[in-house]
């Protein structure tokens, strides 16, 4: 799955045992799929290895007192290897032993310089050497000018290579396309190649080539799945009254690949805010396609205001209905910042930690519950405080769990950590930094989700809220308590308007409530109010004829407000409308 393994292995196997030297080219950009390019073809020298002393570039000099090179090129600038030079460089110095014997104390010749980038002539000998696909001795009749073109010069002068067979290009093709082109050289001192080495040559080149390509088509699909993934997840987080969140998402190793983890913060009626981590079990595109699915049927869920054990449980049935083989866990709760009371359910998940303000870090104790995906479970609802100041913290399990850790002792470790955090790390940006600031050094088996909420609650000065009976004076009430609240707060200059709204609202809602409706101001950065009733149907504007006697309610609210809105919740519907505070 490793391209810079694949081809440091064909040198590994070709040097010194076969060839003194090998130079690997390889198409740029490398071809992806069954679809073929339509521009031209260009090699690019990606990597060599060689005993035989020489320049390797057209303008450095050869080197003759080099006994070993193992060169990356171009984008391979990391692949050169320590242990691999030391390695090649053993074999180099007895075979440069054996060669000054037979040269009698004479040096051999220097390595031909090779071209760094190719483009070979749609109708030179090189290009039909890559279209035939069988490896050719560079001596042979028509040869002359392929081995031209690999060379930095351009020719290949008198005496450039010893004679006989000491140079075989082998092109590497995949199922589909010319992946490449693999150069190997033999000096004067060593045995000329054989047919019997063409073979050879044909089954290192073909074993490469197939490596090539699926290294080619892993990265491709892995590039694929992480886009897929990162545009899933949420672009940015909502900026509510009353708390205070921060995410990170950390992509597993390169040797994994992508997985399903995601996390989500979801504005809900009454300044409330769902937090929601999950986990889609494996590592594929399909995983973190289904996570895709799954956060948007979160989201749907979340909009018509149900208890979190709601939720999971319609989320589970959908789950079902995308295959039964697709297992997910997920961490639901409701933070409502006016009550400070947060509300969860669980469904197979790692549990959530809660660091309160004096330090102490807790474990929250909500039932786990099955996964989601698995059918006939009952999600449970657990209610608790949320005192201020407190921060949660939910993950996705490739935080506390690993080959040496199991999950228990990741989440007794990660609660440790939190409860050493500094009392004076006031950001929760630094304080997901110092999470995972605490994974140690190695290879993620799993990618990893984290999301931190701090609890900052609602002033109590800046609520106002009352409950009225459906009747034809309640309108009145209302408009009383509102001039009384704004007053309060020396907002008299949005006594008038929102008197106003506040009458319409509350006599639509009088319509058609069979049982107390609420009112609710708060008082943030903008002027919220907030009617709720038992009845489900939404109003809509619209535009009223000149002999109606009713209609133009909302129409008034949508001139005068900054922003209004109607929301279906379990127990009926909110409508809503702002207004923006003046500066002074």
């Amino acid at each position: 799955m490793d391209l810079d393994e694949t081809l440091r292995e064909l040198r590994q196997a070709a040097v010194p045992a076969f060839a003194d030297a090998v130079f690997i080219h390889l198409d740029d950009p490398l071809p992806v799929g069954t679809e073929r390019s339509t521009g031209p073809v260009v090699l690019r020298l990606h990597s060599s290895e060689r005993t035989w002393p020489g320049a390797l570039h057209a303008d450095t000099a050869p080197n003759a007192g080099t006994a070993a090179d193992t060169v990356p090129h171009g984008d391979g600038a990391a692949y050169g290897d320590t242990a691999e030079y030391a390695d090649t460089a053993s074999h180099a110095d007895t075979a440069l032993c054996t060669d000054q014997a037979l040269y009698s104390g004479r040096t051999p010749p220097p390595l031909p310089d090779i071209a760094e980038r190719v483009e070979p002539a749609g109708s030179g000998r090189l290009a039909e050497l890559l279209r035939d696909g069988r490896p050719a001795f560079g001596d042979a009749p028509g040869n002359t000018p392929a081995v031209a073109e690999l060379l930095a010069a351009g020719t290949v002068p008198p005496g450039t290579l010893p004679p006989g067979h000491r140079l075989i290009i082998a092109p590497l093709h995949g199922s589909h396309h010319v992946m490449g082109t693999v150069v190997l050289f033999r000096r004067a001192d060593r045995p000329v190649f054989t047919s019997d080495d063409l073979l050879v040559a044909s089954q290192l080149a073909t074993h490469t080539a197939l490596g090539v390509q699926k290294a080619v088509m892993y990265g491709h699909e892995a590039a694929v799945a992480d886009t897929l993934q990162h545009t899933m997840l949420p672009s940015s987080l909502p900026e509510p009254t009353g708390i205070r969140l921060a995410s990170r998402y950390l992509p597993a190793s390169k040797t994994a690949q992508v997985g399903g983890d995601w996390y989500d913060a979801i504005p809900l009626p009454g300044n409330r805010i769902a937090l929601v981590v999950g986990d889609v079990m494996g590592h594929s595109m399909t995983s973190a396609a289904i996570m895709g699915q799954l956060r948007t049927i979160v989201q749907t869920l979340a909009g018509l205001d149900l208890p979190p054990n709601e939720v999971l449980h319609h989320l589970d049935e959908q789950a079902q209905r995308l295959g039964s083989d697709h297992i997910a866990t997920c961490l639901y709760a409701i933070y409502d910042p006016i009550s400070h009371r947060l509300l969860m359910a669980n469904a197979g998940h790692p549990p959530a930690v809660l660091l309160h303000e004096d330090g102490r870090a807790e474990v929250l104790g909500v039932p786990p519950g099955a996964p989601i995906g698995v059918g006939g479970v009952v999600f449970e609802s657990v209610e608790m405080a949320a005192p201020t100041g407190a921060t949660l913290v939910l993950y996705t399990d490739g935080l506390v769990e690993s080959r040496d850790t199991d999950i228990g002792s990741g989440v007794e470790a990660l609660r440790g950590t939190l409860q050493r955090t500094p009392q004076g790390l006031a950001s929760l940006e630094v304080l997901c930094d110092h999470v995972l600031g605490t994974l140690g050094p190695g290879t993620r088996d799993d990618d990893i989700a984290l999301l931190a909420a701090r609890f900052d609650g609602f002033p109590p000065d800046s609520v106002g809220y009352w409950f009225l009976a459906p009747h034809p004076m309640t309108a009145g009430q209302a408009r009383r308590l509102t001039r009384r609240a704004l007053r309060r707060w020396g907002l008299e200059s949005l006594v008038d308007p929102t008197e106003l709204m506040v009458s319409e609202i509350v006599t639509n809602a009088v319509r058609f409530a069979s049982r107390p409706l609420s009112l609710r101001l708060l008082r943030t950065d903008v002027l919220r109010c907030e009617v709720t009733d038992d009845s489900p149907q939404v109003p809509r504007m619209r535009q009223a004829g000149s002999g109606d006697e009713s209609g133009r309610g909302l129409f008034l609210v949508n001139q005068l407000a900054l922003r209004w809105g109607a929301t279906r919740v379990s127990s009926g519907k909110v409508v809503w409308f702002e207004q923006k505070i003046p500066a002074k």
